[in-house]
C-alpha cells in the first residue's frame, strides 16, 4: 500500500466516528460497563438496542438485507469506538462474524432470513469453531454432522450463551483435512443444544461451552468448502477486531497520560519523571504502530486487495500487542491505585486479554503472518 498511495478515512467517516464516540460516551460509560461486570446481566441490553436504533449493526450489511449498505471503512471506525468504550455487547460475534459468514456463503434465502434481524439487533449470532485448548485446525475439529444432525462440543464460544443461533464448523467427511469441514447454521434455542456459561477474565463479554446432541443443522455454503470460507471471514474479522483493540489501546494510553499529568509526587507531576515518560512513550509507539497496520488492513479490506491475508495478520498481531502493552502499563502508571477495583484500569486489562484470544491467539496470527509472507515472497 505505502509504495503507491496514502490512506486515510474520509471526512464523513470521521464524522461517523465522532458520532459513535459521543453516543458510546453517554451510553457505555465506565459506570454502565461496571453494571454488567458486577451484575447478573450478560450484556447491556439497553446499549444493544441503542446501537440498533443508530443503525450501527447494519453498517456494512447491504440495503436489500435491511442494512445501511455502507463500506467496511465505516464499520472500522465504529469498531474502534466500541473498543474505546469497552462496550459490553455481542457486536463482534453478530456483525464481524455471523453476518460476514452469511454474506460470504449464505444462500439468498438464508440471507433474507437472518441478515435483516441481525441488522436490527432482533437476533444475536455467534461463531463456534474451537473445541478446547489449542489452535483450531481441521484436524482438531471433531464435531460432525450426519443426516442433518450435529453432534459435538464447542469451547469456548464468544457470546454463545446469549446468541440465538451459531455458525458452526463441523466435519462432514472422514478425513482430517480442510475439505472435511463444512459450515452449518444451528438454532441455539432448539432441542438437543446445551449451553453453559464459562467464567473468563472479562465477564462483560461472556463465553460458553455448547454441547450438540443430534441438533438440527442447516448447511451454509457448499459442503467441504467450510475451511476456505472460515479463512476468508476470519481475515475480515481480524481487521475489524484490530480496530476494536486499537480503540482500547488508545483509551488506556489516554488514561495513563491524564493520570501522569494530574498525580503529584515530590511537588511535581509524575509525568515529569523520566521513568514514567519512557513508559508513556513506549505505549504511544506501540499504539501508533498498531494504527498504521490497522489502516493498512482497512485499506486492503475495503478495496478487496489481494494483500488482505497478510494485512489482516499484520493488523491483528500489532493491535493485540499494543492493547495488551497499553492496558498493562496503564495500571503501572497508576501505581498501587491502578490495581484497585475502584479505578477503571482493570476494565481495559480484562478486555485486552479476552480479545487477545478472540479469533485465535497472538502466536496463531504470528504463524499465519510468517506463512503468508513466505508464500508471497516465494510466488
Amino acid at each position: 500500500m505505502g509504495r503507491d498511495m496514502e490512506f486515510d478515512f474520509s471526512d464523513d467517516q470521521k464524522q461517523l466516528k465522532d458520532q459513535a464516540r459521543r453516543f458510546l460516551e453517554a451510553k457505555s460509560s465506565p459506570k454502565a460497563v461496571r453494571a454488567i461486570l458486577e451484575g447478573p446481566e450478560p450484556y447491556d441490553k439497553a446499549l444493544w438496542q441503542g446501537l440498533a436504533e443508530m443503525g450501527f449493526m447494519g453498517t456494512a450489511i447491504p440495503e436489500e438485507y435491511g442494512g445501511l449498505g455502507a463500506s467496511y471503512l465505516e464499520l472500522c471506525v465504529i469498531a474502534e469506538e466500541l473498543g474505546r468504550a469497552v462496550a459490553p455487547v455481542p457486536f463482534a460475534s453478530s456483525i464481524f462474524l455471523a453476518a460476514e459468514f452469511l454474506l460470504a456463503a449464505g444462500s439468498e434465502e438464508q440471507k433474507q432470513a437472518y441478515l435483516p434481524k441481525l441488522a436490527s439487533g432482533e437476533i444475536i449470532g455467534c461463531f463456534a469453531l474451537a473445541e478446547g485448548v489449542g489452535a483450531a485446525t481441521p484436524k482438531r475439529i471433531q464435531a460432525n454432522v450426519a443426516g442433518g444432525k450435529l453432534s459435538g462440543t464447542k469451547l469456548p464460544v464468544l457470546d454463545g450463551d446469549v446468541a440465538d443461533f451459531a455458525i458452526v464448523a463441523a466435519k462432514t467427511g472422514a478425513g482430517n483435512d480442510a475439505r472435511s469441514i463444512s459450515l452449518f447454521i444451528v438454532d441455539l434455542k432448539s432441542a438437543n443444544v446445551k449451553r453453559e456459561t464459562v467464567e473468563t477474565i472479562d465477564p462483560t463479554r461472556s463465553q460458553a461451552k455448547i454441547t450438540f446432541s443430534g441438533a438440527a443443522a442447516e448447511l451454509l455454503g457448499a459442503e467441504g468448502d467450510g475451511w476456505s470460507v472460515i479463512e476468508r471471514v476470519l481475515d475480515r474479522a481480524a481487521v475489524l477486531t484490530a480496530f476494536e483493540q486499537l480503540g482500547g489501546a488508545d483509551r488506556a494510553l489516554e488514561m495513563a497520560r491524564d493520570y501522569a499529568l494530574d498525580r503529584m509526587a515530590f511537588g511535581r507531576p509524575i509525568g515529569s519523571f523520566q521513568a514514567v515518560k519512557h513508559m508513556l512513550a513506549d505505549m504511544y509507539v506501540s499504539a501508533t504502530l498498531a494504527r498504521s497496520n490497522c489502516y493498512y488492513g482497512a485499506w486492503a479490506l475495503s478495496t478487496g486487495s489481494s494483500e488482505l491475508p497478510e494485512a489482516a495478520a499484520t493488523a491483528r498481531v500489532s493491535a493485540t500487542q499494543a492493547y495488551q502493552h497499553c492496558a498493562k502499563n496503564n495500571i503501572q502508571v497508576h501505581g498501587g491505585m491502578g490495581f484497585t477495583w475502584q479505578f477503571d484500569c482493570h476494565l481495559y486489562y480484562r478486555r485486552s486479554n479476552l480479545l487477545a484470544l478472540t479469533l485465535g491467539s497472538l502466536s496463531t496470527w504470528e504463524d499465519k503472518l510468517i506463512a503468508r509472507l513466505r508464500a508471497k515472497n516465494a510466488a
